[in-house]
């Protein structure tokens, strides 16, 4: 009974009459919930290569409402140390001194903080100044633990610390258009890290912890969720070839003074993508001062006239459809007569057959068979490759392009179409249907993930036929063909050029053009498809044979090589000369 009435006098005692111990004692500590962030996925080109990657980072906030003035506790502790330092309780005045004094501590500290997190002077002392009773507001997102940690050494009260992720992009540049990034949040805003961002991010756990009054973790108590990290992302893409791109793209953009450019490499086999660049680029690791516009994956997104390099498709069409004999002759004159409209070539080639009308890409040869061609049927063998439909690649984004209905075409339209105008694709869409070419008749679906085999893999053409205009396009990389420049030392290639006038607000610009080049090696049994376009050349050259053209054989003769492709053309091979010199 005795111990009873003690311990209920106590409890009287704390709760009616001595209320303020405990009051302070709630104050410098308390229990709290606080979110522990997850781990974001990794992205990994096909080999392991990271091309994002996630790594712990601190990220500092404040309190303006006890970080711009002097808390009690601040005043206590200092009072205190003082007293004992004296050996003496201390005056009303000498109190007064010592809070004027802490508070010029403080600010010198502040001023301090700024240097060190490398903000403008005054941002933080400009936040102190908001009457909007603010108890929250972080001064700086995911900075190095290094620098936190000399941030924590100003001890300062009012300043606090929180544990997030900072996204590193290692490959930088070179795989931006295709990555993306993310926002401070740590969200997907563009690319990669945008499409797949429910796969990337992870699931946010939480932990409960003991605060002090500065709202300062002092202790974890336990873990109530463990947080679940994203999972990784593993892509087609290797670096190594996106890089042998990115560079010989980027020294073809600026040696031709052109406004910007695209590159696709495509697995002729499976329909992987190898590598797709974009110029110009830009750095997702450091976006200040960047233009939107910088961030767009023109291999994805931009869509042009094909111009000439869907030749090959018109020549197959026909000769699968019965519509021209293998061993046909036409008569090109140099021109051709469409309703109001002429249809001309460069030079008038004569009487020309089916290897030279694609060697010499003749408009007026082409626009013959497909005027042969019932527009229905037409139209269906564009559909079936994909023209006017998106690749599919699983980028966010991605152009559909235009293919006109076919009910909407006259003559002339169905001749324009013949050698890649009125209609629009992206590079990515050329290069997917060129699949038909490599693969013998099968058109195969894209990937930006990697794979094994191609699950949507559909036959278009015969094999048969597919087989022989391949063996056309070897002629287009001949020295009196229009892409010389597109060969490469030991390997058969076929391929095809593009010289496209580009459309404007009152119709086509006059020295303005898309320069195109599409093609695949080895040409005996290609596994590699390279579509390269190069936009508004101006330094004088503008033909895809020759803006092109180059850059492909670049990519192709290093693509090549880093796949362990064997050659099938030994004897254009380098003779590597061995031997001590006089």
């Amino acid at each position: 009974m005795i111990c009873m009435v003690i311990l209920v006098g106590r409890a009287v005692h704390l709760q009616v009459f001595n209320t303020q111990f405990l009051q302070h004692e709630g104050e410098i500590r308390y229990v709290d919930e606080v979110v522990v962030s997850a781990y974001r996925g990794m992205i990994k080109d096909r080999n392991g290569e990271p091309l994002a990657i996630s790594s712990p980072v601190q990220s500092v906030w404040i309190n303006p409402l006890q970080l711009k003035g002097i808390t009690k506790e601040e005043q206590a502790a200092a009072e205190k140390a003082l007293a004992k330092e004296q050996h003496k309780s201390l005056t009303e005045e000498q109190k007064a001194a010592l809070r004027q004094r802490l508070q010029q501590e403080k600010i010198l500290k502040v001023a301090q903080m700024e240097t060190i997190l490398g903000l403008e002077a005054g941002k933080v002392s400009d936040l102190l100044k908001d009457d909007t009773h603010r108890q929250f507001a972080y001064i700086v997102r995911r900075i190095s633990p290094q620098i936190a940690e000399q941030v924590k050494g100003l001890k300062l009260i009012g300043v606090g610390f929180d544990r997030e992720f900072k996204r590193y992009y290692p490959a930088g540049e070179i795989s931006a258009h295709l990555v993306g990034f993310t926002n401070g949040d740590d969200v997907g805003q563009e690319g990669l890290e945008a499409g797949y961002e429910k796969l990337l991010k992870g699931i946010p756990g939480s932990k409960r912890v003991i605060r002090d009054g500065q709202r300062q973790i002092i202790e974890d108590v336990e873990n109530i969720k463990e947080p679940v990290p994203g999972k990784n992302l593993e892509l087609s893409i290797d670096q190594r070839i996106q890089y042998l791109a990115y560079r010989e793209l980027q020294l073809a953009v600026d040696a031709n003074k052109a406004k910007s450019g695209t590159l696709v490499v495509l697995d002729a086999k499976n329909g992987e993508v190898l590598a797709a660049v974009s110029q110009p680029s830009f750095n997702p690791n450091t976006r200040k001062n960047i233009k939107e516009s910088l961030y767009r994956n023109r291999a994805m997104t931009d869509v042009f006239e094909p111009g000439s390099t869907v030749k090959p498709f018109v020549v197959l069409a026909a000769l699968d459809g019965g519509y021209v004999r293998p061993n046909e002759i036409f008569d090109t004159h140099g021109f051709l007569q469409v309703g109001r409209h002429v249809v001309k070539d460069v030079h008038n080639y004569g009487s020309m057959d089916l290897t030279h009308v694609l060697k010499k890409s003749s408009n007026v040869a082409v626009s013959q068979m497909a005027l042969r061609m019932p527009a229905e049927h037409f139209w269906g063998v564009y559909h079936q490759l994909g023209f006017g439909v998106a690749a599919g690649a699983g980028f966010p984004g991605e152009a559909s392009g235009s293919l006109l209905a076919h009910q909407r075409w006259d003559d002339f339209t169905k001749a324009t179409l013949s050698f890649g105008y009125s209609l629009n694709a992206s590079a990515l869409q050329l290069a997917r249907a060129y699949t038909v070419l490599a693969d013998d008749g099968i058109l195969h679906s894209v990937s930006l993930l990697k794979r094994d085999e191609d699950p949507d893999a559909k036959r278009v053409f015969s094999a048969k036929n597919a087989k022989k205009v391949r063996a056309m396009m070897e002629t287009v990389i001949m020295k009196d063909g229009t892409a010389y420049e597109a060969r490469v030392d030991g390997y058969r290639v076929a391929g095809k050029t593009g010289t496209v006038k580009k459309a404007g607000a009152g119709g086509y610009i006059e020295k303005s053009y898309f320069s195109v080049f599409a093609g695949l090696a080895p040409a005996s049994d290609p596994r590699v498809i390279i579509v390269v376009m190069i936009d508004e050349p101006s330094a004088g050259q503008y033909y895809g044979g020759l803006v092109s053209a180059p850059v492909f054989s670049k990519v192709m003769a290093g693509t090549l090589r880093v796949l362990d492709i064997a050659p099938d053309q030994e004897g254009t091979m380098p003779i590597l000369l061995t031997g001590k010199s006089n």
